[in-house]
């Protein structure tokens, strides 16, 4: 189904070949538009300006508060601000719609563009309104990928867009490019998610693409509809690589077309003879349905393998759980004569709530009734609601039984559709991460979500809840011809015209944000001394820990906006005594952690630790490059320890170092330090690797906001 080339191959023909002396990795495509975008003039140091950016709410208002306080006065790229993360507003009473309000000041007073709650996900009204050939965008979310549309996208965390909009740029040492070759056609009741799930699956683990774009090639992409293909790039993201883009074709020209930007197509295709640092060979005709169990999207299986093995991969669950949780409920007493009954389903956001998934959907649904199990479907923006509810979709869904709600990501994340203590969600949705569904476990509350194909949600649906590929029913084998193959040829962009405001250019500079009273600037950060001493206040030795643990999703969101009362939430979920031990401390804490940052670009995994005093965290390796990120931008210091692996600091111990600003100032890679443990004395070496001149700059004056 899929193999990993790990060797240096060279497009010949159509084909992939052992590289020779005749190829050249500036014939790809990404390094086409990493070129184009490029403003050093080397190429192997980038420094990128982007054509557009974007941010949600619970991401805009950091980022323009940060901007602001560094002397920002209009935005100098078109800025979209769209509003899907806290749109319901319950959270937190008027919390919320305060940050909206600030929004769409911010929009009017700097010359955005404002997306009001419930018009779009922002992915999708990014994909809709802004994605085309050559394009590169940045947003403050990690799932920012338009590959499909030839735009190499990027989510980072919302420092990074501070720099665009002061004028700055996003520095890289160039990426390697890994050649995503398709082949053969996706069978019948095969969906993008299944295609996802098993790239996910055969490369996350070994890190193959980690911090690499993607680059999209071969026969099997024109057997893929616009819809597919973007239900498949968006989840490239839970790969760790860095970006995605692929090959155009006449269905990308279609699709834009019928968006009303025919204009934004651009053939995009690699040169002959194109260099790649390695492959992924797909065989699309060889996948199967796929299930991803709790907690991560590479924890993935084919659903045939699931049934043969279900209750064990429970029990394997179950097991997990309870090392995080310290309890967990026994899974296999779900199973039913040896099949998992499931409690609910969710499809919708960037990946599921794409028209070809919910017409689908509809196909194997007409005509039957759910009964007693729970499905919410949410299309991913108006024009896609608008014309499911023109065509018949909508209707057929909601005589069967089936939710349908307005564009939000908060199932996501586990602020919406949370199944009941105990209970077991199956979700065409992005992540399945620990907390994802709304669990609360300091509350005795656990939940657990696995991510599917909306055709095997449907199946499953079908079936009453009990565990279903969508092979499995005849209904999923009939052709999906000219279900929303354009992605959307029908497109109507009335309910964006009737309600965005489009100030893009036009900024109003005597217009006054509105400031609510959760909105708060943030504290003042302190410059880098010259010596450290670093306290450990939290030790976490997990094989990778996510951005949702070092600052919880879900009701945290309220909060987004008022640096210090978020600040009390990090790492509540999994390790509660971290913040009272930070305010212990004071100045001067630390995260210890072997491989910290998978996971979302939220830049508050970082900013939280800042605001309760801390300046570093010391890893055996970063999860992500936006991670790592930042922690610089927030003026804190990315030690590697190669030792680490082994040698394990615990809570208290302290790591006494001298002369870190010089070091920094100078560009020193490596330092020493004294690692006090157990009363004892170890003189060790903390790594620095690769900070650029204005890493160092942002890190010596404690923060980007104090950088002038």
């Amino acid at each position: 189904m899929i193999k990993l080339n790990p060797s240096a191959l060279m497009l010949q023909n159509g084909a992939l070949i052992p590289a020779t002396a005749g190829g050249s990795r500036d014939g790809t495509m990404a390094w086409k538009i990493l070129s184009a975008h490029n403003k050093r003039g080397n190429n192997e140091q980038l420094r990128i300006t982007f054509d557009a950016m974007a941010s949600h709410d619970i991401t805009y208002v950091g980022v323009i508060q940060t901007a602001r306080a560094s002397g920002m006065t209009s935005f100098p790229l078109p800025y979209v601000l769209t509003n899907c993360h806290n749109s319901l507003c319950a959270v937190g009473g008027t919390i919320n719609e305060d940050d909206h309000c600030f929004g769409l000041s911010a929009a009017k007073k700097y010359g955005g563009e404002y997306v009001p709650a419930h018009q779009a996900v922002i992915h999708q009204y990014m994909r809709e309104c802004y994605a085309g050939g050559g394009r590169m965008i940045l947003c403050s979310d990690s799932h920012t990928r338009y590959g499909p549309y030839g735009t190499l996208a990027v989510g980072e965390g919302g420092p990074e867009l501070v720099k665009q909009l002061l004028g700055k740029t996003w520095d890289l040492p160039r990426p390697d490019v890994i050649a995503v070759y398709l082949t053969g056609k996706p069978n019948p009741g095969v969906g993008p998610q299944d295609v996802a799930l098993a790239l996910i699956k055969a490369t996350f683990s070994k890190g193959f693409v980690k911090n690499k774009i993607l680059e999209f090639i071969g026969s099997g992409i024109s057997s893929l509809s616009m819809d597919f293909r973007n239900g498949i790039d968006v989840m490239t993201t839970e790969t760790t690589c860095l970006s995605s883009v692929w090959a155009t074709d006449g269905v990308v020209k279609d699709a834009l077309a019928a968006l009303g930007r025919p204009e934004a197509y651009k053939d995009i295709a690699p040169d002959e003879g194109a260099l790649y640092d390695g492959a992924v060979e797909i065989d699309l005709s060889a996948v199967e349905p796929m299930i991803a169990l709790p907690f991560h999207p590479s924890n993935a299986f084919t659903i045939k393998e699931f049934h043969q093995n279900a209750a064990e991969l429970l029990r394997d669950v179950s097991k997990m759980a309870n090392e995080q949780w310290g309890f967990a409920p026994d899974l296999t007493s779900k199973l039913v004569n040896g099949k998992l009954m499931v409690d609910q389903g969710f499809v919708g956001g960037c990946a599921g709530g794409l028209t070809q998934n919910i017409q689908a959907m509809r196909s194997m649904l007409k005509g039957k009734a759910l009964g007693d199990f729970p499905l919410s479907v949410y299309p991913a923006s108006q024009p896609m609601m608008l014309e499911l509810t023109r065509d018949g979709t909508i209707a057929d869904l909601l005589a069967s039984g089936v939710s349908i709600r307005s564009a939000f990501c908060g199932p996501c994340f586990g602020a919406g559709d949370v199944p009941p203590s105990g209970g077991f969600s199956i979700r065409h949705a992005t992540r399945n991460f620990v907390n994802r569904e709304g669990a609360k476990p300091g509350e005795g509350q656990s939940a657990f979500v696995a991510l599917m194909d909306a055709r095997s949600i449907a199946a499953t649906a079908v079936n009453g809840g009990r565990l279903t590929a969508a092979d499995e029913l005849k209904e999923a084998l009939l052709s999906e011809e000219g279900a929303g193959n354009a992605g959307g040829r029908s497109f109507d962009s009335s309910p964006y015209a009737s309600r965005v405001y489009y100030g893009v250019g036009k900024p109003q500079p005597e217009t006054e944000l509105v400031m609510g009273p959760n909105i708060a600037d943030w504290p003042e950060m302190v410059p880098l001394p010259e010596e450290l001493i670093l306290t450990v206040a939290s030790a976490l030795y997990d094989p990778v820990t996510t951005t949702d643990e070092l600052i919880p999703s879900g009701e945290t969101s309220s909060y987004r906006s008022n640096p210090q009362r978020l600040a009390s939430f990090t790492l509540s979920r999994r390790d509660p005594g971290y913040v009272e031990r930070c305010r212990s401390i004071g100045y001067g804490s630390v995260i210890v952690a072997l491989r910290p940052g998978d996971g979302s670009a939220r830049e508050q995994a970082a900013s939280c630790q800042r605001v309760l005093g801390g300046i570093a965290n010391i890893a055996f390796e970063y999860a992500t490059k936006r991670y790592r990120s930042n922690l610089i931008n927030w003026g804190m210091l990315p030690f590697e320890w190669p030792e680490l692996g082994t040698l394990r600091p615990a809570l208290g111990d302290t790591f006494a170092i001298k002369g870190i600003r010089t070091a920094v100032e100078t560009g020193a890679e490596e330092v020493a330090a004294v690692w006090t443990h157990g009363g004892a004395e170890k003189i060790i070496t903390l790594r620095l690797p690769g900070l650029t001149e204005d890493d160092r700059k942002t890190i010596l004056a404690g923060c980007l906001m104090n950088v002038r």
